[in-house]
Parts: C-alpha cells; structure tokens; sequence
C-alpha cells in the first residue's frame, strides 16, 4: 500500500465523486438492466413487450449497496495503489457482481462475445439468469470471485483463508445482516485471532445492514446500535460506522471510512513488521446502513418496496404485460441518467472509466480469485523413504496418522519458503497422531498466550479451531487462492461441513468447464478417529456417512481413498496433494495396526486401486470358492483373521482376498474414470462366486457402486449397521456383525454345498466364539486376548 496524497478525511475532489457517482449509477442500471431486460439495453427505443424478459429473475435488494461498495473500493484501489479482491457474503447479488466486472473490463476479458460496449450490453441483459446464460448468483463465472453464492455463512472464512500468507493482499468481504445470522459467519468473527499482521494480508469486514432477508427483519438491523457496537467490538474489531440513504453525503462518508481504515491497516502491519511480538491489533471494520433495493422504485401498487424486504428479488414483477410496472421501471432506469454514462456505441463514457482501476488492480482481474494461475506444485517428499520398514505381511505395527505426520512434517520443511502448504484441524492434530508436524512449525495464534501453553506462535502452518466450518473456510480461501492443505477431522463430525462441500464441488464442476480458470490444488480430507474406533467415545462419535456424502458428487470430482495400512496412507497421502481439482477423502486409523505392505508394494497397490492379497489367497490363479474383500484398515484386519481361520480348519477352500483402496474402482468405467472394466472386475471378484465384503462404511454404498456387475447378486457386504455404544474395539465389530467371527459363519453359510463335520464343527465354534467374547469383555472390560494378540502367521503365506 501507499498513502494517497489527499488526506485522510477530506472530501473528495469534485472531480472524483462524480467519477465514483457514475461509476455507481451505471452498475445500478445494468444490474437491473441484468433482471430485466432482453433487449434494448440503451432504452434508445421506445420499451416494447418483447424487450423484457417473460421471467424476470434475480435479487435487487442487497445489489445497489454491493455496488455502492465496489465503487468505492475501486476508488481507493486507484488512490492507495492498493492489491484487493472482492468477497461477498450475499451471493445472491451476482447481477451486481456481473455489472461491475463488465464495467471494468474483466468480463470481456474473460468474454470477448462480450465486448464493452452496447452490443456487449445486450447479451450481458440476456444472459443473466436465462436459460443457456449465467447463473443469478455469484459463481465461477464472475471474474474476481472464489465464493460460490448459492448459501449463506462462507464469506468471511473465505476472506481470511485467502489473506494467509498473502501479506499484500487486502481482502474486501461484505457480509449481508442475513447472513451474519448464520452458525458459520458467527464464529468467523474469531478469525482476526488467528492473523499474523506480519505475514499475511489483511481482511476487511463490511457489515452491509440494508434491514431485512427475503420476508423479515435481520437481528442485527434492529438492535441498538450501542448492543451492535459492544458485539461488534467483543469480536475483537473496530468499527466504522457510514449510514444514511443520501448519496451524495454517503459518497463522502465511505470515502472518509475507507481511507481511514487503509491508513489503520497499513499502521498494523507496519508495526507488525518492525516488531518481533507487537500486541494483538484491533483490526478496523466497516457498518454500512443503506436502504434495501436503495435507489429502485419506491412504491409499487400503492406498497412501500425501497426499504422493505419488497426490494428483495424483482421489486417490479408484471414489467412485460403491466404498462403501468412498465412506465416505473423506465423511470427507475432513466433516474441513473444513462445518457451521462454510456457513449453512442454503449461504452462506458470516461467520467465512469475514470473509476476503473489499471487493469493489473481491478478486482475483477485479481489473480488471486483465480488460484490457479499463482499455484506451484508442492515439493513432495518421495513417500517410501517415510514408510515402515516390514519384511512380511503384519509382521510390524504402526499407527498410520502417526506415520503420516511425519510425513507433512517433511512437506511443510521442503515448502516453507513458498507459504503455501498448511494444516487444518478443529482442535485434533495432536489427537490424530499428527503431532510430529510441530517439530518445524507451530499453531498459529494471535491472542494471549499462557506458560502452560505448547506450539502457539503468530506464525505457524498449523490452524486449529473448534469449528469445522471456519477450518473448511479457510482452507478453501486458501487453495482458491492458489495454496495447498489438508484438513483432518474426527470422522463423525466431517458431516459438520457437508453443506460446504457441496458449494465447493459445485464450484470445482463450473469452473472445470471455463477455460480461464486455472485448476486449483485439491481439497484433501484425512477422515480419521473412525467408527471403529470410537468404542471409548460411544455411539455419539461413530458415523462414517461423510463418504457416502462425498461419493453422490460428481464423478470427475470425487475421490475416496481407504488405505488399509500406513504404507498405503503414506502412498495415498502423497498422490492426493499432488493432485488438482478434486475433492479427495482418506479415511485412516490412527491406532496401532499391522503393517500389511512394504513401500514399494504399496505403492504398487495404491496405483491399481484394487487387487488381489495373493499371500493371503489360497485360489491359486485358479477359480476360488469364495471371495473375501475389503475396503478400510479395521475390514482388511478382520478378513485376514477370518481368511486365518479358514485356511487352518479348512484348507481345501479356495480362497480369494480382495482389497479396495480406491473405493471408485468398483464402480463401472463407464461411469467413473477410475472405475474398471467388467472384465477387470470379474478378474478379481469372478462372475458368479459368493462375495463377503467388509466395508469400513454403510453397506448400501457398495451395492450402489456394484449394482451393474455381473455378480452383484453374490455380494454380500458387512459394514456399520448404527450399533454400538461405549464398549470395546471388537465388541463395536461384533454388534455391527462384521467381526471375523461373523465372516468366517459367512463363508460357511454362502459357498454352496459345503457340508461335512469340519465345517459344522467351524460354525459351531464360531457361534461359540460370539458367546464366549460377550461373557469375557462383561468380566473383564478388554477384548479377548485371541483377538488383540493375533497377528498373521508367516506360515499362511
């Protein structure tokens, strides 16, 4: 930033506040303009029927206090030189969004069929909100954004995830009083704890208060304002108050607001950057009061809609087939004087381009809102050089997350000159055995700190914050502006940001599609503390839904990964930071667990996503009897328990073990890219032998993805079936019938024709197994010892 030669407070130049008026005006006419019109966008005709759209569609309400804001936002840019982006909390707003990268020439360039000018206006007017056009909120196809508009609550999370390690970077997030009612946008308010004035840029709140949502009054609206000051700076901001319906003053107002808070900022950082340890700043904000659908027509059919929850959506519904709506809406457009505003040839005149910043400020061309184009690929660490040293099948132990950890420990080494790897979590690295990550970083942090405290710094990689929303914020600010991550969350509460994944797979799909947008780094879970390990937390911690949320998104965007041990995590890990414009989810344990594979096998493995276990097998190459497969650690541990147990009372079954890391290979080719032909799936699950599945989810989404096979009629799949409480690890197993017991009756019961005195006497002892582990843990409070001391016996091989 640099200071601007006029003084902080004084008045704006006549000159530039006609410059910034137009500038408003002609974004308020074309937004309606946007809502409206069909044709004609000059009015240089008289308005005939077929001029209008016959569905007027899209949100006026909140549009005129966006552009107000953008104006003046463009306005200091041009005078404070500053580098700034545009987040808006009501994305509903997208004509306003719309206009304003049109006016500054952002969207031809992303556009040229959409040239500035009249003939450009008009396919801007006929595409919005139209079939075959743009979406009416704000969306991947609006230059400047990196916030899907659809729901309510993201804004300000985005805003900060985007302002790390962005130190020059100011970051403009309008946050609607609806949605500062939201659960999300509450807690995003902490935000400014976890900033580091030093390193990273700075976000500035503008609370717009325009009164009301679609129907009713907004909270913060109607309290006092002394109530609003107190929660405002509670928050930890200091707030600029701009409010009034007269533009001319409100000009003047904004105008003082924005340089006094530039030069508040550039005072933070300053000292921030002078200072090894200045104390935590009290980040200014903006309040800005203006009535809603400001500027639109006052009353229509006798109700008062300026300033009312009326200006919502389309304050003027019968425009097409009302002369007397038609007659408002063309003084509504003529009161901005577009004459004043747009040439002969419908350009903008220079009084409104003398707004426009350079090219290389304008928000709409801001490379941070479009990620990509900054992205560099992370310095990955070779995976096996991490990985567990084993000489056979489960002849070493490890705890998988712990393994990982050491991992990211390594990738935040190799990365820390570029910024641009970090950790996410809601309070659970440490828990989740990631803890080896604070050897060379600790979590960031910005409020007070106690001696008792362990890993908190002003700067650090690791984020942490008990609200997985505010974590999967800031992480997708961040990759949307051109940085890597990882969030790990407790599995159970994964589902705590479903509704955000959605937005943001919805964002991946639309923005695959435009050639300007840059693909960005993936957005990577690590799902772990899993259902099957929740046994000491009880049934309040054990859902593994989050898949099968993440399964029903689109196929070139989802991705699930289920290593079955830490070689394979360690595999999987690497490839998904490596990866771009996916949704990916690694589910693993963080308990000690068998080591399966070597590295190189593992990695082998991992690349073919599914295959065949052959020193567990006993089929030969030849066609098994039964098929025993398996997705997840916990899975791969009982099926090998239960393939033990058969192979040593029934040696002449033919067994075929099965493992699925890569949970789409199940599903057809034809209907996902990683899915495998029929022929290489009836290679590994035949076409018409028994298939007992242990699935480390809910069984019906294995079904889901087989349903087309050949064999699907044979697929049985154990999986979590909502039982279990506060228990032991296999008891969680048993209630859920997927324990190695269970499988074991599985394979006797469903391979045909199998009979005979050892087999009856197998099932017997299985069943006899059940019994004798429910009386054992009810005495003893712990597992069978057969069951926590097995280990797989080199023998079998």
């Amino acid at each position: 930033m640099t200071s601007a030669t006029r003084e902080v407070g004084e008045p704006l130049a006549a000159a530039r506040l006609r410059s910034v008026d137009a500038y408003w005006r002609a974004a308020n006419y074309l937004t309606a303009g946007q809502i409206y019109l069909m044709g004609n966008p000059l009015l240089r005709t008289p308005l005939a029927q077929q001029d209008i759209k016959p569905r007027p569609l899209g949100h006026w309400g909140t549009s005129p206090g966006l552009n107000f804001i953008y104006a003046h936002l463009n306005r200091a840019i041009i005078e404070h030189d500053l580098d700034a982006m545009y987040v808006i909390g009501p994305g509903h707003g997208g004509p306003a969004l719309f206009a304003n990268a049109w006016l500054e020439g952002s969207y031809s360039r992303t556009r040229p069929d959409i040239a500035r000018d009249g003939h450009g206006m008009a396919t801007l007017f006929r595409e919005f909100s139209f079939p075959g056009g743009v979406p009416s909120h704000v969306a991947p196809e609006v230059p400047g954004s990196i916030h899907e508009g659809g729901e309510l609550g993201y804004s300000l999370a985005h805003a900060y995830g985007a302002a790390l390690d962005n130190p020059n970077l100011l970051v403009a997030c309008v946050i609607g009083d609806g949605e500062a009612e939201t659960g999300p946008l509450a807690a995003s308010w902490h935000s400014n704890k976890f900033i580091n004035p030093a390193t990273d840029g700075a976000v500035l709140p503008i609370l717009h208060l325009n009164g009301y949502k679609i129907a009713n009054p907004t909270v913060l609206a109607r309290i006092t304002d002394a109530e609003l000051d107190c929660l405002l700076r509670g928050y930890g901001h200091y707030p600029i108050y701009v409010s009034g319906d007269d533009p001319h003053q409100l000009h003047q107002d904004m105008a003082a607001a924005l340089d006094r808070v530039v030069a508040m900022i550039d005072e933070i950082q300053t000292a921030a950057r002078m200072v090894s340890a200045p104390p935590r700043p009290q980040w200014p904000m903006i309040v800005l009061r203006t009535p809603k659908g400001w500027t639109g027509p006052r009353w229509v059919d006798g109700l008062p809609v300026e300033g009312t929850w009326r200006s919502h959506q389309v304050p003027l519904a019968d425009v097409r087939t009302d002369p007397e709506h038609r007659r408002q809406f063309m003084d509504w457009l003529h009161s901005y004087r577009p004459e004043e505003l747009f040439d002969e040839t419908g350009c903008p005149t220079k009084l409104v381009t003398d707004n426009v910043p350079a090219p290389e400020h304008r928000m709409g061309a801001n490379p941070h809102a479009n990620g990509g184009l900054l992205l560099t690929p992370l310095h990955l660490p070779v995976a096996k050089e991490f990985a567990v040293s084993t000489v056979g099948p489960g002849d070493t132990m490890a705890e998988p997350t712990r393994v990982l950890g050491r991992y990211l420990r390594e990738v935040m080494v190799r990365n820390a000159g570029y910024r641009n790897f970090r950790l996410f979590g809601p309070d659970e690295t440490a828990s989740n055995r990631l803890g080896a990550v604070y050897d060379v970083s600790d979590k960031q942090w910005s409020a007070a700190v106690l001696p008792s405290d362990e890993h908190l710094a002003r700067d650090g990689r690791v984020l942490e914050v008990l609200s997985e929303h505010m974590c999967q914020g800031w992480l997708e600010g961040y990759l949307l502006t051109g940085r890597h991550g990882l969030l790990n969350s407790y599995e159970a509460f994964a589902h705590v940001v479903d509704s955000m994944v959605n937005q943001h797979a919805k964002w991946l799909k639309v923005s695959r599609q435009l050639p300007w947008r840059a693909p960005i780094a993936s957005l990577n879970y690590l799902i772990t503390s899993h259902v099957w390990r929740q046994d000491h937390n009880g049934f309040s911690h054990q859902d593994p839904g989050f898949i099968d949320h993440v399964a029903n998104k689109r196929a070139e965007i989802a991705r699930i990964y289920l290593p079955p041990d830490a070689n394979t995590l360690l595999s999987v890990a690497a490839h998904c930071l490596a990866s771009r414009d996916y949704i990916n989810v690694i589910v693993a344990g963080k308990n000690d667990a068998p080591v399966w594979l070597t590295a190189e096998q593992a990695a082998v493995h991992c690349a073919r996503g599914a295959d065949i276990f052959e020193w567990a097998s006993t089929d030969g190459g030849s066609v098994p009897d039964v098929v025993l497969g398996c997705a997840g650690d916990v899975p791969t541990l009982e099926v090998l328990a239960a393939v033990s147990i058969l192979r040593k009372h029934l040696p002449e079954i033919r067994i075929r073990v099965v493992n699925v890391v890569d949970l789409f290979r199940l599903q057809s080719n034809t209907q996902h890219s990683h899915g495998m032909t029929d022929a290489e799936y009836d290679t590994l699950f035949t076409t018409d032998r028994p298939v007992i599945f242990a699935y480390h989810g809910y069984p019906s989404l294995i079904h889901r993805l087989t349903y087309r096979r050949r064999n699907h009629q044979h697929m049985h799949v154990r999986g979590y079936l909502e039982e279990g409480s506060t228990t032991t690890p296999f008891d969680m197993l048993v209630l859920n019938k997927m324990d190695r017991f269970q499988l074991v009756i599985d394979a006797i019961d469903l391979m045909p024709g199998l009979d005979g005195p050892a087999v009856r006497a197998l099932r017997a002892a299985m069943v006899e197994a059940h019994d004798r582990h429910r009386e054992w843990i009810r005495t003893h409070g712990e597992d069978l010892p057969e069951v926590t001391d097995w280990r797989w016996d080199p023998a079998d091989d």
